[in-house]
């Protein structure tokens, strides 16, 4: 919503015409719609607030990172998606303050107020680098858009300063990517590079051999993909061993720049392109609702979702802590905030037609991860599947849970074109960041062959050419 300067708009929980309880849900991803559609028939008017103004299939965000996809490809304008629904209005907005007390929220800087009856926060999550912000410009993650075209733009250009630079030391440096943290979506990075560097630039460069690059996966605990079967971890970490993926298991990041990483070890790996995959930090709306937050920031909620002490708030998706009866916290997963969000629209409506509340029960739909072509791991129920199987399920079972049959057709396409040529049709670099991450890396390299930077460590050597 635009407001003048100087002029604060409130957005009213009744109205004389419209007397139907007010909720408000903060978020537009997964949680936060599903909560919205399931509410489509309730008795309700819905404002659905949300920084961006789509909806953003999160687990493809790596293929758009890596030149795979195009962001339109795994998003879909909200508005769209809730162009039917009589009862929700969206508003494209930054949540800055919530009040409990008053029963509403502040938008964009206290140009816009919000009222409301029942609110449910699903603002999501951030990465968490443990204490060290500052790793962030170095190390991006991958939860936005604009994360991931800032990780595709890095990892294309480290190509095109390698084929420029003239120290072997330096191009070294340039070809190696590290990846911290052996989640999904570490794995899944990590087991993708080799097919970029050996089919897809294969012969795109004069003085460089791209498959000579080296991926280096860093993971603090036992094994890889942890949250999985260890029998899974074990078959994903061979799949990646076989990719050429060097794989460091009980290994931790103490230090993080523009030349590399150190670890816990003491050994420094030179490396211009690092990519952060090791953990989450809740949304810093939870901080606001002055009620205990676990490690993560993530808001504590009572069984029923809502957020203890305030009934008529609901803590849904990423940003809410739920045990379930292994003692361990629901997973961050688009299916787990999926049946949060219908949940929390439940209890309304069990609120609203004056029947008891119920308490949350998480139903884990399966565990699925891709390494490569043709590799993949999968943990349904009882059920265990690796390799072909395995992948196969995989895609289809994100192509079924994209939202928008135009995006399932285009991502259908765009994989079928990859699967046939090994090509990737946006491998786009663009923006002024590009040029200047070019002329730093070229910067660089003649500070180091003018004795100005002192190369205290030697580079990781790289695979001879084939």
């Amino acid at each position: 919503m635009q407001a003048e300067p100087n002029t604060s708009t409130r957005i009213t929980s009744t109205h004389a015409a419209d007397p139907r309880p007010h909720v408000v849900i903060v978020g537009g991803g997964f949680a936060g719609l599903s909560a919205a559609r399931a509410l489509t028939k309730a008795n309700v008017r819905i404002t659905l607030i949300d920084r961006t103004n789509h909806h953003l299939f999160q687990p493809l965000l790596y293929q758009v990172a890596m030149a795979v996809l195009n962001p339109a490809d795994i998003t879909v304008p909200i508005r769209w998606l809730l162009r039917h629904q009589n009862n929700a209005t969206v508003i494209m907005a930054e949540v800055e303050q919530i009040d409990l007390e008053q029963h509403t929220i502040t938008l964009d800087g206290g140009t816009s107020t919000v009222d409301w009856d029942y609110l449910l926060v699903a603002s999501g999550a951030r990465h968490a680098y443990f204490g060290h912000p500052e790793w962030e410009s170095n190390a991006p993650g991958l939860k936005s858009i604009e994360d991931a075209l800032e990780m595709r733009r890095r990892f294309l250009l480290s190509f095109e300063a390698a084929e420029r630079a003239s120290a072997a030391g330096e191009r070294d440096a340039l070809l190696t990517f590290v990846i911290v943290g052996a989640g999904p979506t570490g794995v899944e990075l990590a087991g993708m590079i080799p097919e970029i560097t050996r089919k897809t630039l294969k012969h795109d460069f004069r003085r460089i051999d791209p498959s000579r690059a080296r991926v280096i996966l860093v993971e603090g605990g036992p094994r890889v993909l942890p949250t999985f079967p260890e029998e899974l971890s074990t078959r994903a970490g061979k799949d990646l061993d076989d990719l050429g993926v060097d794989v460091r298991l009980n290994t931790v990041v103490t230090g993080l720049d523009d030349d590399g990483v150190t670890l816990a070890s003491g050994e420094r790996i030179l490396a211009h392109t690092v990519f952060w995959g090791a953990g989450n930090q809740a949304s810093p709306l939870g901080a606001q609702l002055g009620v205990p937050l676990d490690r993560a920031g993530r808001v504590v909620v009572d069984t029923d979702l809502s957020v203890p002490g305030h009934r008529t708030v609901f803590a849904i998706g990423d940003i809410a802590s739920v045990m379930i009866a292994t003692d361990r916290p629901v997973p961050a997963v688009a299916p787990a905030a999926n049946q949060m969000g219908a949940h929390a629209a439940r209890m309304i409506m069990r609120d609203l037609s004056q029947q008891p509340r119920v308490s949350f029960t998480y139903f884990n739909k399966g565990d699925l991860a891709t390494i490569g072509r043709y590799r993949a791991v999968a943990a349904i129920g009882k059920v265990r599947l690796t390799g072909v199987f395995a992948w196969v399920t995989w895609l289809f079972v994100h192509i079924m849970y994209l939202a928008g049959f135009r995006n399932r057709i285009t991502v259908f396409v765009q994989w079928a074109y990859q699967f046939i040529t090994y090509q990737r049709g946006v491998r786009l670099i663009t923006g002024t960041t590009a040029h200047r991450l070019l002329k730093t890396s070229r910067a660089h390299e003649l500070q180091r062959s003018r004795g100005l930077v002192e190369p205290d460590v030697v580079a990781p050597s790289l695979p001879p050419r084939s």
